[in-house]
């Protein structure tokens, strides 16, 4: 009996009128759209209508008959995607859409392996283990294996494993030279592949990754799948791994209907496995590769595009297209605004300002987002739009008080302030793990409710007696140690140096320094942004009161609200105006990007800048700070080089603001900042030359580049500044 699902179609055949679907496609468009046959790479930039090709070329196969639906394989990033797209297509096409075969790489995944699950040593109805489940599953392998958690932990060889995964590697595949922690992650890998598979268990890697060992070892059922899948299409194919490209490339072999969409301007994800040569090699892996630009942006005006495309212009690692606007020219619109401000505080104060004067103009708040590059930055955002009364959502994750790091090092500080708060005292007891069980809390909890004592009292009653286990014991009576000492430290310290002792001191801070998760770096930023804020409270009570207040901005339920999140976060939204703070060198781009991707890592940040250009539709403001605390540390950053390499003609350059705020002496260098250069000729320095910074004190050159200088001073460390703020000495 034949397979219905690989069994062939009559010839296609198209109606003599244009189908409705095609209707309002501009040429590139309606070119992508129509061109169904070899591999085709549909670069679409930002705001080109890259849905509605992408739908309208799925509904025209459909459609015109070329394929029945469960024929063809389209693959998006997110299932709230795959959702909206079958609905679309349901509707335009009229067919099933059902039937399609439509989701995330992943969820595709599923439904391979369960259909041939005993190829790849499982059952069919094996577990999708959560990354929880992943981590306790590893560390199981790691006892049995006799390795010590501390030397090498279990988050970092997981992270590891993942990332493997990701580049389509099975533990015999893994170069030797790319082994971690000792030389034993491989070997880990493997058991861990091996305890997966006995407990009939994948992770969101095998997903991927026995897919293709599927396909790989069983050239019959990947000739079923390539006879099945006549047309392929691929959304936001700059954002796919190595497995999934090579997942891409088994099934087009045969009828090579590889259709792929995407944007290398906009490949900012490489911290997630992304690999960007997948979409820049195009044309090399598929030989005869039709490829289409969309370039028309229906969304922004000439001068926004024109300051992205200028902008994007600069990273060689593209394949090159410009934006033109695509609505009709509005001779009102108004040129990307450039300000500079004097420090951090300065620019959440103009922000909050501007939003305020433009919702007084008629603008819904709804439609207007600051963007920034790091985490940290919404602390100021968020406090200033919460003393103005204007209301505001995170996107993307908690509010900068509401993050787990911050939460927790909060629970520390209100011990030390308040020992009878036994909600932060059961918070923070085992966290880092300091071997303080569920049994042994029983026995406080126990206690307290019996004699209706905080927690930290029982604790203390209990050091007296045998009811606690001696090394549960010992680690209770230190920990208690430690928050009298800190405590004494309160009345001596200012907030911002208690807090970096006790984060220092209980562990918490090495905790995610040590976690090699991608987000660890953030959440290590915030706890210093943490720090940072309790420099303007001389009592830790009026510092948590203060973010007892901060809380309650969320009162407006339903209410207008400005979008805060970050550049990462924004891609696909878009606004009418955008705010894009903390343009300087040290923030944007980010050094963690420079120092381990180097040249690559650049070229990322800069498509970071494009991608948040691009958001805007209106309106896009740029704000850089000539003086900003930076992780409690006052810093002189030189303005983003990406601001020297927008096209002044597309860009309104404002002075400086918030003069009133600069040190004493500098009010000769005030204009300065009004421009990405120094407005006056400054000293030539050299590597070597003796130089004094009113803030930093002396130091030494060391790297004098186009105006901005790497200096090494005496106290202060190393600081990147611009020549015009020191003098020889």
């Amino acid at each position: 009996m034949i397979d219905p699902l690989l069994a062939a179609d009559e010839e296609p055949g198209l109606s003599a009128a244009p189908p409705s679907y095609l209707s309002g496609l501009n040429p590139e468009q309606l070119l992508a759209v129509q061109t169904t046959e070899g591999p085709v790479l549909v670069l679409a930039g930002a705001g080109t209508g890259k849905t509605r090709v992408l739908t309208s070329r799925l509904a025209h196969i459909l459609a015109s008959g070329r394929a029945r639906p469960w024929q063809v394989l389209a693959v998006t990033f997110t299932n709230r995607a795959a959702g909206e797209m079958r609905e679309r297509v349901a509707a335009i096409s009229g067919a099933d859409a059902g039937k399609l075969w439509l989701g995330t790489f992943h969820s595709v995944g599923v439904r391979i392996l369960r259909a041939h699950a005993d190829k790849v040593g499982l059952r069919p109805n094996f577990t999708v283990l959560d990354a929880d489940d992943q981590l306790r599953l590893l560390k199981q392998v790691m006892a049995d294996a006799n390795l010590d958690p501390k030397r090498y932990p279990p988050p970092m060889v997981l992270a590891a494993i993942q990332g493997w995964k990701d580049r389509g590697l099975t533990p015999d595949k893994v170069p030797d030279e790319d082994d971690r922690a000792e030389g034993k992650a491989i070997g880990l890998y493997r058991l861990y592949q091996q305890r997966l598979l006995t407990v009939n268990a994948t992770d969101f890697g095998d997903l991927l990754l026995l897919v293709l060992e599927l396909f790989t070892h069983n050239a019959d059922i990947l000739t079923q799948y390539q006879e099945r899948f006549r047309y392929i299409l691929v959304d936001e194919y700059q954002d796919t791994n190595v497995a999934q490209y090579l997942w891409l490339r088994l099934l087009a072999r045969k009828n090579g209907n590889l259709c792929c969409v995407g944007d290398d301007d906009q490949s900012i994800y490489s911290w997630r496995g992304a690999e960007i040569d997948n979409i820049l090699r195009f044309e090399h892996d598929f030989p005869g590769a039709t490829v289409i630009r969309l370039e028309r942006n229906y969304r922004s005006t000439p001068h926004i595009l024109a300051a992205a495309s200028g902008l994007i212009a600069h990273n060689d690692g593209r394949l090159g297209k410009t934006l033109m606007p695509g609505r009709p020219a509005d001779p009102g619109s108004t040129k990307v605004e450039l300000r500079g401000v004097w420090n951090g505080e300065e620019e959440a104060r103009f922000v909050a300002e501007r939003i305020a004067e433009l919702e007084r103009h008629g603008q819904r708040l709804s439609e207007i987002a600051i963007l920034v590059r790091a985490g940290f930055q919404t602390r100021e955002f968020e406090e200033r739009l919460m003393r103005v009364g204007l209301a505001y959502r995170v996107v993307g994750g908690p509010r900068f008080y509401e993050r787990q790091e911050i939460r927790d090092a909060l629970a520390y500080l209100r011990v030390i302030a308040q020992s009878a708060d036994s909600l932060a005292f059961e918070r923070i007891v085992n966290l880092p793990k300091r071997g303080i069980g569920d049994s042994t809390l029983q026995v406080v909890h126990k206690l307290a409710r019996a004699q209706n004592l905080p927690l930290v009292d029982a604790v203390r009653r209990l050091l007296d007696t045998d009811d606690l286990k001696p090394r549960p014991k010992a680690t209770l009576s230190a920990l208690l140690d430690q928050f009298a000492a800190w405590a004494k430290l309160a009345e001596i310290l200012s907030p911002a140096e208690l807090a970096k002792t006790v984060l220092d001191q209980s562990g918490y801070l090495a905790m995610w320094r040590a976690d090699p998760a991608p987000d660890a770096p953030g959440r290590v930023d915030n706890l210093k942004e943490l720090v940072a804020a309790l420099e303007s409270f001389d009592s830790l009570t009026a510092f948590l009161e203060h973010v007892s207040l901060v809380m309650e901005n969320d009162a407006q339920a339903g209410a207008e609200k400005i979008s805060l999140m970050t550049l990462h976060g924004a891609k696909g939204l878009e606004f009418d105006v955008v705010f894009l703070p903390g343009w300087e060198e040290g923030l944007f781009p980010h050094p963690r990007a420079l120092d381990e991707q180097g040249m690559r890592g650049l070229e990322e940040e800069r498509r970071l800048a494009y991608v948040g250009l691009t958001r805007a539709r209106e309106r896009a403001i740029i704000s850089h700070a000539a003086e900003r605390r930076v992780y409690n540390q006052w810093m002189h950053p030189p303005p983003s080089r990406f601001l020297e390499e927008l096209p002044g003609e597309h860009v309104e350059r404002a002075q400086i603001r918030g003069l009133d705020a600069r040190p004493p002496g500098l009010a000769e260098r005030d204009t300065a900042w009004s421009a990405p250069k120094p407005a006056k000729p400054a000293a030539t320095f050299q590597p070597g030359d003796r130089v004094f910074h009113q803030k930093f004190g002396y130091g030494r050159v060391l790297i004098s580049d186009a105006g901005k200088l790497d200096i090494e001073f005496d106290k202060a460390g190393m600081k990147k500044v611009i020549d015009s703020f020191v003098a020889k000495a």
